[in-house]
């Protein structure tokens, strides 16, 4: 069976990740993603509004005109998770194939939240939930794809596996090694050895490579808990306010930061239209139990109505936990720093970044303008309380153990970012050019003709 592999979006970039595999005549494709800062760095974008050829050319959804090259029928669409970076352009591009999306029930109500939202193609598509640790049949031609349970900074995150009479497709975007997770399942590592020793073994492996050339291996979310909690707890008498921001997706993290508020003996709150989203996602269907009575409220009317009753009744009583951990220009942080809202920073309170930078000059430039304008008004800034959702090298180096790919494609990099996996892959015998393959966005790889 002839096996290829199109290297679509996200083989240059942090983002707008996209591949699809060609097993004979059905395809797969792995993720729809959007490349957030391309669509930031304008003013007064509404992406729901654009056309996918304009997003494409701004450099913020993958250019998909490859997939004409592609001899086969598209049979599955399928998200890894929730991020933006991989389910962001499913709104844009997914109405051009006949095929489901699939993905486990959190992404996929994230993906329904997506589609309700365009305002420009209508997306038909039907929306299909499998659980990790499931699988369902793709074509007519002995392949079966598996979703194989994995950890990262969004709950219900996957591997997808597709298993072909050729060896097994492992797509490894996003993840890290956590046994100890706050949220959901350990990641499966057994299943991993287990499809790198069964059958034909692994054909290829598709790796993220947003940490490989970071020594050592990625905490556990349970370190951020703990580092979160003691931040916190060293604050506690502090009578003034404190304010803090996190990934909105993050739900594990949005769960410490509403117990520990209760610890401290404040009332934590959700502020913002992505934390209301994530959060109320998440609690409606079942993944958290937050308290009965944690407020959430996304609409700027509401917000500003928030922030007014904290005023009032004094800002030593609460923890408001908002959007804005960038630097976003619209964010609930960012409008708070301009003095945009009714919340008032005096000299000495608090702001607690619970997220680290994403490495790209935008972020960068906005999270340094936030910091300084929330310095001007006397905020200190306790800043990098967080663990990554990558792979660090020795995880990288335990996947490469468990699967035993025969080749072995990087992605969500640049050539760069890439430059440590490469390094890693050689001294475990793969070479570049042979069973390594360094992609570009909108190449084909063809592993068996």
């Amino acid at each position: 069976m002839e096996i290829e592999i199109a290297t679509i979006g996200g083989y240059e970039e942090v983002g707008r990740q996209m591949t699809a595999v060609r097993a004979g005549n059905d395809v797969v494709i792995f993720d729809m993603g959007l490349n957030l800062s391309q669509v930031l760095i304008h003013d007064n974008v509404e992406t729901e509004r654009m056309h996918s050829l304009d997003l494409i050319d701004m450099g913020a959804i993958p250019d998909d005109r490859i997939m004409s090259d592609l001899e086969g029928d598209v049979q599955a669409i399928v998200p890894t998770h929730g991020h933006l970076d991989h389910i962001g352009a499913i709104s844009k591009l997914a109405h051009r194939y006949d095929a489901p999306v699939v993905a486990t029930p959190f992404t996929i109500e994230l993906v329904k939240q997506q589609i309700e939202s365009e305002q420009k193609f209508g997306v038909e598509n039907d929306l299909v939930k499998m659980d990790p640790g499931e699988s369902m049949t793709i074509g007519d031609h002995g392949c079966e794809l598996e979703f194989v349970n994995v950890t990262h900074s969004i709950i219900d995150a996957i591997n997808p596996v597709l298993h072909t009479p050729e060896g097994a497709i492992v797509y490894g975007l996003d993840k890290r090694m956590d046994h100890t997770p706050v949220i959901g399942d350990p990641i499966d590592m057994k299943r991993f050895r287990e499809i790198g020793r069964e059958g034909e073994g692994v054909l290829c492996y598709i790796e993220d490579c947003t940490n490989a050339n970071k020594k050592g291996r990625t905490p556990s979310e349970n370190v951020a808990r703990e580092h979160l909690r003691d931040v916190l707890y060293s604050i506690e008498d502090y009578d003034g306010g404190i304010v803090a921001t996190t990934f909105s997706s993050h739900i594990a993290r949005v769960k410490s930061l509403v117990e520990f508020a209760d610890d401290i003996g404040r009332q934590p709150v959700l502020l913002g239209r992505s934390m209301e989203k994530y959060s109320g996602t998440a609690e409606r269907l079942d993944f958290i139990d937050f308290p009965s009575d944690l407020g959430m409220f996304g609409h700027r009317k509401s917000v500003d109505r928030t922030f007014k009753r904290i005023m009032n009744e004094g800002k030593e009583n609460f923890l408001p936990v908002v959007t804005g951990h960038q630097g976003e220009p619209r964010a609930m942080l960012t409008r708070m720093a301009r003095g945009e809202t009714p919340y008032e920073l005096d000299d000495g309170d608090k702001v607690v970044f619970s997220a680290r930078v994403i490495p790209e000059p935008t972020n960068e430039g906005q999270r340094y303008q936030a910091e300084k304008l929330l310095g001007m008004q006397g905020a200190r800034i306790y800043d990098d309380i967080h663990v990554s959702g990558h792979l660090n090298q020795e995880g990288h180096y335990a996947m490469l153990d468990a699967l035993q790919p025969q080749h072995i494609v990087p992605a969500h990099q640049d050539l760069k970012g890439l430059s440590g996996y490469v390094k890693l892959c050689e001294g475990e015998g793969y070479h570049m050019g042979r069973d390594v393959h360094v992609s570009r966005n909108g190449n084909l790889i063809q592993l068996v003709d």
